[in-house]
């Protein structure tokens, strides 16, 4: 089974009404997901390496590489390892803290594209970020990420 760690950084922001929480997620890059936004998004992760002896230090280094931006301090609660789908598990920690969004700048994979062109082409990982509050945020992750949302909701409530 393939593993990633991942960190979901989360703000509480004040609404009218009641502070609203909100977590940072990440718009798939590449040519796959041009165009969608229902369950194209995920919280900034990536594969644990063999060499990997830290699965923390692992989620802080792909939150680094996917949003450009260093995680900021504070205390991690480890969320646990969620079943991503049949073949992926992700161990993903939360933290508060904020950072301003059109300051990411994710690092660049590379794939054939157009499929069977012989072309090899570069695009970011992660297009674009956003914070966006629980509600949204469910119907905008990708459906096997959604459980670690409800996780973070009901940890911190």
């Amino acid at each position: 089974m393939n593993r990633s760690a991942g960190l979901l950084l989360y703000r509480t922001s004040p609404g009218d009404a009641a502070a609203m929480l909100e977590v940072l997620l990440g718009h798939m890059g590449g040519p796959l997901w041009v165009g969608k936004d229902d369950g194209a998004w995920s919280i900034p992760k990536g594969t644990v390496e063999a060499d990997d002896t830290d699965e923390w230090a692992a989620a802080q280094r792909e939150f680094n590489e996917e949003m450009g931006q260093q995680v900021p301090a504070g205390p991690a609660i480890d969320l646990g390892v969620f079943r991503q789908n049949r073949a992926k598990e992700i161990h993903i920690w939360a933290l508060e803290g904020d950072m301003d969004t059109a300051q990411c700048s994710s690092n660049n994979f590379q794939m054939e594209w157009p499929p069977k062109s012989g072309r090899v082409q570069e695009f970011p990982e992660i297009d674009r970020a956003a914070w966006l509050d629980l509600d949204v945020a469910r119907s905008k992750v990708v459906a096997g990420q959604r459980q670690v949302l409800g996780a973070l909701g009901k940890y911190l409530s």
